[in-house]
Order: C-alpha cells, then sequence, then structure tokens
C-alpha cells in the first residue's frame, strides 16, 4: 500500500512541535535525519506469552507472574517466571515469560532456534493463530502442547496515532526501514501498529537485529 506523505507541510516541523508539546507522553523522541524520520529500536529474544489456562498448568492454579521489567510499551513487561519449550530434537532453558497474560498462549522463536529445536514455524503477525509445529512447553508444575501459537513474529513497528497521522500512515500500512552502520540493511514489509498509547518503536528480533548490526535504542530511518 502506498503511504501518502503529509500534505504541504513541513514535516521536521510537524514532528517537533509534536514532541515539545508532549503528545505522546512518554513516547521515545523522534529524530529527523536527512528529511527522513528516525526511531529507536526494540531488539526482543524468544520468549513466552501464556493464557491463564496454561498458566494454572505451568505453574499451578491461580499462579500470577511476577513482573521483573517494564518493557518499552505501556502496560507490557518481563516477568521474573521462565519455561523451558522442547521439540522433536531438543530443548531451549529459560525462555522467559512477557506479561500480562493473553487470551491465547503464544511462542515467539527465532529463525536459528530451528538447529536446536528441530522444527522451523512460519513467520506470522504476532496474535495470529495458524497451525504450527509441536512445540511442548514445560514448567515447574506441568506441560503443555501447543500447535496453534508457535511462530516467528512479523518484524513491525508500533506507532502512536497521532505521530502516524503527521507522517500520513496509516494501521496495517507497511514501510521499508534503514539501519545504518557497518552492517546497513533495508528491512522491506515492516508493519505498522497504531495505538493512542504506543511508543513509536521499531521491533526486531535478535536474529534481525544482529544481521544489521542494531541494538536496543539505536536509531533506523522510516524510508516514506
Amino acid at each position: 500500500m502506498q503511504l501518502i506523505k503529509a500534505s504541504q507541510m513541513d514535516l521536521e516541523a510537524m514532528v517537533r512541535k509534536i514532541v515539545e508539546e508532549k503528545i505522546t507522553g512518554e513516547s521515545p523522541e523522534l529524530k529527523i535525519n536527512g528529511g527522513l524520520l528516525m526511531i529507536p529500536v526494540g531488539v526482543s529474544n524468544r520468549h513466552v506469552h501464556l493464557c491463564r489456562k496454561d498458566m494454572d498448568i505451568l505453574f499451578g492454579e491461580g499462579y500470577e507472574m511476577q513482573p521483573m521489567k517494564e518493557l518499552s510499551q505501556k502496560g507490557f513487561y518481563s516477568a521474573k517466571e521462565t519455561v523451558v519449550v522442547a521439540g522433536p530434537k531438543g530443548a531451549i532453558p529459560g525462555v522467559r515469560l512477557l506479561g500480562p497474560m493473553r487470551e491465547h498462549t503464544q511462542v515467539e522463536l527465532l529463525a536459528s532456534d530451528k538447529w536446536i529445536l528441530g522444527l522451523a514455524p512460519d513467520i506470522r503477525e504476532s496474535g495470529t493463530l495458524a497451525d504450527s509445529p509441536l512445540l511442548t512447553i514445560v514448567g515447574p508444575k506441568g506441560t503443555v502442547l501447543n500447535n496453534s501459537g508457535v511462530m516467528i513474529a512479523w518484524r513491525h513497528i508500533h506507532m502512536n496515532s497521532a505521530e502516524a497521522r503527521l507522517l500520513g500512515v496509516n494501521d496495517g500500512n507497511y514501510v521499508k526501514v534503514q539501519a545504518v552502520g557497518n552492517r546497513a540493511v533495508i528491512f522491506d514489509h515492516v508493519k505498522v501498529r497504531l495505538g493512542d498509547s504506543f511508543n513509536t518503536e521499531l521491533h526486531l528480533d535478535v536474529d534481525e537485529a544482529n544481521a544489521a548490526g542494531v541494538d536496543n535504542g539505536d536509531l533506523v530511518k522510516i524510508l516514506l
């Protein structure tokens, strides 16, 4: 889908104005470089989102996750709890739980995990249930088999709705993002997700970030 640029207005001035007025509250500052919008990167490792039913099986009935660290998006956190994920070839211990709990359990793996686990899930958008390789999740109280929520997450941008309006970007649009530096690459087909409370940030997994030589907080360019 073709993106529409802000009409007859200076994009840099608009973005600076919205940052100065703190319309987005806790949103990371947006910067302009060479006429291109720059946003921070958030890098995520493999992790698990659990539903209430599976939490009860893995950790005991009524168990509640213990928040360890707040994430960049308001209301989300990494928990103290971890699980083991196991495939037909091997297992990975210490996989972090993220909160809050969801309606359906989701396991987000790295593409490189296939060499350890012996399975290769599809790349798809977070929150999408579909047939996936059978994976076992092991907790201190029990085990859960999952064959619908195992995936490699599609790279995406969480974008604040007010900032998106300035750029003429709509929810569900795809954009290109350029990482700079010694391993500069252009990420294509980056999906934009809008939210009034979102902090604008590109989400990559560890494999993608390592390939581009970027880390948490590094700035990348949205190519409009």
